[in-house]
Order: structure tokens, then sequence, then C-alpha cells
């Protein structure tokens, strides 16, 4: 009875379920590249290490620890990592870069790919370089030219193509430069605060040895703050930190996939209550109600089924896709294969989502009397309530949770998501609701009959309004609130740009360059706006706790603190709670320290607590007397630990200068002067660290953008289905409108206002649900201002409503060709 039943409706039936095939097509996309990814990364986990063993240091290592580290493994290698400035002799153009001196054979899996190919391995014989192939590009450099590091000229012996673990990224934002490690100390860089990472690699040819290495070295190296890193333990940080952004993809493709059962939900519920008069006949010819509930249940099912079939098919084909859209957050090749696990889950939830988003409208076919077929009332099959329908509406709840605690792995988060998903629904059914309500209530008489019909149909019978509101209003609102959220994280380091602001950083001045420093900044008339101290050191105790007494606390006592002292706070700064005393008086006076507010609660410390500072191995015991909120946003130098004037002053220290230079010509001549002078001091152009995060924001924006696009095409195709759904309702009111006189021009400016006012209602709905969002993500996330951009807002919010409408008139254009004798005929 169900396949006959159907056989008129199929090309219908399936209309319902194309609203789901998108959001399946983008889960298995993200699912299947997912699992490809994992196995990927377990099998190139070696060569995304480069060795079997990685210890590191944030601080140089004792002689006794070196010594111990030199005994490890079978082969081993050394590099040093840090920041400087390159200077391009022949171009006469510098850059802050990524440093790494390298010793050794590392690494000891895969390889360091460069043009020429023999650069990689032959760089270390010499004073040479490899230098990253964006840079070579930027300062049109060719090999055998020359770049200076710190005191020291480098032959560029190679291009540097791509390394274990890099990411194109990576490249961008921190161009990288290899060095052999032998030159280091000459180039003068290694000085009081200089930032350097220490690296030891290993390669163990037995896999039992390294077992035995690591249960020797794990717990003393613990305690002093060494990190070790294993290919295990990089298999695991890296398919973690893929997994939470497959967890953000798989979150964006489920929003489409909501939208979607919002079409099946409505199309089920206009397509069951066109059968009411066919299931009222069958009641009276003896069908069970039961029965009837089964045979559109087998319908769906089934078409369900081809639904989830196509979308798994879909994205078994997108998937080889996203390897090209994320290239450059990936540090591996990526090698695509059909994932029959992600198929199989597709496929699963496309079924699950038909029936259980459909199961609302097909509990109605159970209460649908026999007296039915002669009443022809459709009021009174629904006008009882279900308790089994709440039920499925519980389930679907439970169902979003579930879904995204799969995904989350966290409860809170999942709760927060799902809540906030609810409550995007139910602002947008209460807009819809009471913007139908208000076009009932107080539509103006005066207007004409045109204007008055096609507003009637925001609320006539079987009306999509409320479902292409929800939809459409929803998916309008997840691509604005990304794209206002992207505008907010570039407005939070836009404040160089203002004339009052400072755009370069130079740091790692040391106490005998300061002056000479201001001399040559002033001589190109550049202001020093913000000059401060900063002196490294490490927490020895709190409250009489060390390291091994505090094992809970242990992030606390780990790596360097880089403070400063100052008498009077700064316009960044305000107390939130103590006293903030700027000056000690007396070598025998208590020191009173002020803590950032955030940083305070990490350490878990209260006003008065007693905290000791080893100070370049002096311990320095003082007092917490006030915390402070920081506003980081702020472009100047900002401190977690700030102490009085009259403790630090002795201390090997160094200092930062902040300037504003007025354009790219003098910065590039005020850098290279700086390079050339003070090699060891580095510049930061913060107008091009602008360029660099706006670039690195346009690309994850795009990625997010990919996804999202699956939830503006699904809101399309749910525009669509709708439209087709309700086509017969469409034919009958046109045919009487024809046959009352209407002109086929005039049925067509009524369904064209029609849509209008839908498209209207929609992108509103969704605008304003975007702008709140963004406000409040503005204010409590970014702690930033957000003013809603009138361009992009009104081009975006032209562009839902004219595809609406062009939708809805294009859809229903054939129905002005049917003639009025056919709705005699009762054929509609």
């Amino acid at each position: 009875m169900a396949w006959r039943d159907s056989r008129k409706n199929r090309s219908r039936l399936f209309l319902f379920i194309s609203s789901i095939v998108l959001g399946i097509a983008a889960l298995v996309a993200v699912y299947s590249f997912k699992d490809n990814l994992q196995r990927d990364i377990d099998s190139q986990a070696k060569e995304l290490a480069g060795a079997d063993l990685i210890v590191e240091s944030r601080r140089p290592l004792e002689k006794a620890r070196q010594k111990m580290l030199a005994q490890l493994g079978d082969d081993r290698a050394e590099e040093r990592i840090f920041a400087s400035m390159l200077y391009f002799i022949k171009g006469e153009g510098s850059r802050l870069v990524q440093i790494k001196a390298l010793q050794g054979k590392y690494p000891f899996y895969g390889k360091i790919e460069t043009s020429p190919a023999a650069a990689a391995t032959q760089f270390q014989s010499g004073r040479n370089a490899l230098v990253d192939q964006t840079l070579m590009l930027q300062f049109n450099a060719k090999v055998g030219d020359s770049v200076k590091v710190g005191a020291l000229n480098f032959k560029i012996a190679g291009i540097l193509n791509k390394a274990p673990g890099q990411t194109g990224i990576q490249a961008t934002i921190a161009p990288t430069v290899f060095i052999p490690l032998i030159y280091l100390e000459k180039t003068g860089l290694t000085q009081i605060g200089s930032r350097i990472t220490y690296r030891f690699y290993y390669q163990y040819l037995n896999d039992s040895e390294l077992e035995k290495t690591l249960k020797k070295i794990e717990a003393p190296f613990e305690k002093e703050g060494l990190d070790i890193e294993t290919v295990a333990s990089k298999k695991e940080s890296t398919g973690r930190s893929f997994r939470d952004m497959s967890r953000f993809l798989a979150l964006a493709g489920f929003i489409a996939l909501l939208l979607g059962c919002i079409g099946v939900g409505s199309a089920i519920h206009v397509y069951i209550q066109e059968k009411l008069s066919t299931i009222a006949t069958l009641r009276c010819l003896g069908l069970k109600a039961r029965a009837a509930f089964l045979i559109y249940l087998i319908q769906i099912s089934c078409i369900g089924l081809i639904g989830a079939v196509l979308g798994a098919a879909l994205g078994t084909a997108i998937q080889f896709l996203l390897p090209v859209v994320l290239k450059d957050f990936l540090p591996i090749e990526i090698s695509m294969q059909i994932s029959w696990l992600a198929v199989a889950q597709g496929v699963a939830l496309g079924l699950l989502i038909s029936i259980l988003f459909a199961l609302p409208s097909l509990l109605a076919v159970r209460k649908i009397s026999p007296l039915n077929a002669i009443r022809a009332s459709f009021e009174s099959a629904t006008a009882k309530r279900d308790p089994l329908k709440w039920l499925v509406y519980v389930l679907m709840i439970l169902f979003v949770f579930g879904f995204t605690y799969l995904q989350m792995k966290s409860m809170a988060q999942s709760i927060a998501f799902t809540i906030a998903i609810l409550i995007a629904f139910l602002l947008l059914m209460a807009f819809s609701k009471g913007l139908m309500f208000l076009a009932k209530k107080f539509l103006p008489l005066s207007w004409s009959y045109l204007w008055r019909q096609g507003f009637a149909n925001l609320y006539r019978p079987n009306n999509q309004t409320l479902m292409l509101t929800v939809s459409i209003g929803l998916s309008t609102a997840f691509i604005c609130t990304l794209f206002f959220v992207q505008a907010i994280l570039i407005n939070r380091v836009t404040l160089s740009s203002s004339a009052n602001q400072p755009n370069t950083i130079l740091f790692d001045i040391q106490n005998t360059q300061k002056d000479d420093l201001n001399k040559l900044t002033k001589s190109y008339k550049l202001p020093l706006m913000n000059q401060v101290p900063v002196i490294t050191m490490r927490i020895e105790q709190i409250n009489g706790k060390t390291l091994a007494k505090d094992t809970s606390n242990a992030n606390a006592f780990r790596g360097e603190i880089r403070a400063t002292y100052q008498d009077s706070l700064t316009a960044a700064e305000k107390i939130t709670d103590g006293e903030w005393i700027g000056k000690v008086e007396s070598d025998t006076a208590p020191i009173y320290i002020s803590l950032e507010q955030g940083y305070a609660k990490r350490l878990k410390v209260k006003l008065k607590d007693k905290i000791v500072f080893n100070v370049q191995g002096t311990l320095i015991t003082t007092a917490v007397g006030s915390f402070r909120e920081v506003n980081w946003g702020r472009m100047q130098t900002n401190f977690r630990v700030v102490f009085p004037t009259g403790v630090l002053e002795d201390a090997p220290q160094f200092h930062v200068l902040m300037t504003r230079i007025p354009s790219k010509e003098v910065s590039a001549k005020y850098q290279g002067a700086v390079v050339r002078k003070f090699p060891n001091v580095s510049v930061i152009d913060l107008d091009l660290v602008l360029e660099l995060i706006d670039e690195l924001l346009s690309k994850i924006g795009f990625v997010i953008r990919f996804m999202a696009g699956f939830s503006m095409a699904t809101g399309w195709i749910v525009l669509l289905s709708a439209v087709l759904t309700s086509k017969n309702q469409r034919i009958k009111e046109s045919i009487l409108l024809r046959t009352l006189g209407a002109s086929g021009k005039q049925v067509l400016i009524i369904n064209a206002i029609e849509y209008f006012f839908l498209g209207v209602l929609a992108a509103g709905a969704g605008l304003i649900l975007s702008i709140s969002g963004s406000w409040l993500l503005a204010k409590y996330s970014f702690d930033a201002t957000f003013t809603p951009p009138l361009v992009p807002i009104l081009v975006l919010f032209s562009i839902v409503v004219g595809l609406v409408v062009i939708t809805g008139v294009l859809s229903t254009r054939n129905i002005l060709n049917q003639p009025p004798l056919k709705i005699l005929r009762n054929e509609g």
C-alpha cells in the first residue's frame, strides 16, 4: 500500500528529503576527512616528529644535565630556536623571522625539503643559511645572496620549502631560517633576555632502549621543567589539535543538517495534510489507524534512506576538496580514501533524522477519524493533544545534545551549544509568529487588493512563513555571525592604525644600547612613545611551597616570567583589589607587587600571599599588594607581574621601545639602520603583523565559510522544497483567483509580494539574531566594541530577499498556465 500510494508522490517525497542531503554530505565529508587524517598522522608520525625522542627547555641547561643529555640515544642532534631580525644585504630589506640553529643529522625521519635538494645536508659545512621560500619571494632574493643574522653574514645555500611539522600558516606568520649551530655564539644573539628554546633530538634503533630511557628521565625532567616528546606523544597531540578542528567543522555541518530537519518536518506536515481525505477514506474502508501510520512511515523511511545514501555519496566526493581547502593548516601529506565507517554513520544519521523529524506529523495520522471523509475538517484531526508528540520533541532535543556531545566530549559545552540552538530556534519562531499575528490584525484595509492578498498569504492555511523564517533566518544568522566575528577580531588588532598609537616595537635592547638607540630613533624624527625595562625571572616559592611540595600548582613554577618595575600605573591598568604602592622606601621595607587578576587566579594566590622570585640567581621575597585589570588590547607593553621601583634597577635586564613610523619607506630605512648597528635588537612591524593576521583570519574564514555554505545552500533548498511542496495548494488558490477574474500578472504580483515579505522577514530575523549575538560576543568574550557594518548588512539583506523572491516567483510561474476549468474537475 505504501508503494502504491507513493506512485504519484515519489518526486515530492524525494524533494522533502532533499533538504537533508547537503547536511549529510557535509558531515560525511568531515568524518571521512577526519578518518583519513588520523590514518595519515599514524603512518607519518615519525616524519612529523623527525626523531624518536625530543627534549625541550626554555632556559639554558646546567653542565651536568648537558653531559647527561649528550649520552642519550644512538644518534643525536641539537637545535636552538629564537626570534631575530634577518637582513637581506643585497636588497637592504629586513624581517623578523624564526631562527633555527641546527647541529647534527636532524631530521632522522623524513627530510628538510630545499632547492637545490643537496642544500639540506650541506648547509652545515660552512657559514650558510636555508631561507624560507616566502621570504625569498618577498625580498626577491636568490641562492648565493647573503643575509645578516646578528653580527654575522651567511650565504643563502638553499630555499627552504618544507621542514618536519611545518605548515603553510606557520611559514607565513613566522618564516624559518636555518643556520649552523656552531656560529650561534658569534652572532651575538645569546644575550640577557634572549628568548631561546633549546631542543635536543635523539634516534633510537631499539624501542626497548627508548622505553628504559623514558622511565629514567621522565620524573627528574618534569621537576626541572623540561618537556619530553616522543613519536607517540607527537601523534597524540597532533591528532588532538585536528580533532578539535574536525569537531568544529562537524558542528558547522550539523547546523546545515538541522536546517534540513526543519525542511523535512514542515514538508511532511504539508504532505500529510493533503493526504487527510485519502487516509479518512481508507479508514472508512476498514484500514486501522496503526496500518495508516505504518504506510506513511514506510514511505518516509525508504525515501529518507535514499536521501541519506545520496548525501553520503556527495560527502564522499566533497571530502577530496577538504585537503585543498585546509592544506595551509596541515603538517602532513593527506592521502584521501573512501571511509566506509563515515559513509555508514552518514546513512544511519540521515535515516534517523528523516524519521525523527517526520514523526510529529506522522503521529497525527493515528488520530484521523473515518468521519473526516464526510466532514472534510482538517482541524479536528489535530484538536487533541498527543503525549507522543511531546515525547518526540524531547527526543529531538536529546538527539541534538547527544550529537553535540559526541563531537565536543564536554557536557558543559554540549549543553551550552544545545541551549544556544534552542534559543535561536525559539526566537526565530516567536519573531515569525509575532509578525504573522501583526499582519493579520493590523493589515490596512486601505491598501490595494494585491497587497492585502500578498500579506494574507503569510498566514493562510498551509503557509510556509514559520518554516522559511526559521530555516533561512538561521542560515543567514550563522553566515553573518561568522562575518561579524571575523571583523571584530580584525578590529581588535587595528589599533595601531590610529595616529596616536605605536606601530613598531623594538625589544632585546641592552642597557648599554638604550641611549644610542634612542638617538638613532630621534634622528629619523620618530617619537619615543613607550619605553620600559623587562626583567626575566622564575617563581621559586608560593607561600613557602616549592614545585616539589605543590605539584597541583606545577604550572606556576614552570617557564620564565617577564616582569617590569614602575612607580605608577599606565592607562591600560586599573586596580581591582588591594592597593598599589609604587616605590620601596628602604632595603628592609616589604616589597608589594601587583598581579594581573587572571594570572593571580591561575597562581591561586590572594592578597598578602608571599611569592619568592628567582631573578637571575637572586631570590627576592615579595607580597601580593594588589590585583590589576589589564586592557591587553591597548597597543603598549603590558605585564602580568609589576614590581615597584627601588628593587630591580640593578638586575640584568633588557628594554622595549615603542614608536610610530609614518610610512613603509621610512620603516624599511629605520629597520635596516637598527639591524646594522644593533644586530641583537628585534623589530616587530605591527602593520606587517596586522597584514599577516588579516591573511590568517581570511584563510580561517574561508574554511568556515566553506562549511557555512552548506547551511546557506540548505536554506535555499528548504525554500525551494517549501514552494514546490505547497504547489497543489497554490494551484487551487491561483485558479480560484483566475476564475474570479484575476489576470496572470496580478497572481504573479501577489506571489511576488508574499515572497518579498517572506524574504524580508527571514533575512531581518537572521540579521537581528546575528547582530545581537555578535554584540554579546564582542562585549563578553572579546572585550571589544561592536558596530554593525551597514554596507555589508544591506548587501547581504538584499541578496537573501532577492533570492527568496526570484525562487518563489520562478517556481510558481507555471501555476499561471493551469486552466481555470481544472478546479472544476477536482484535479488540483
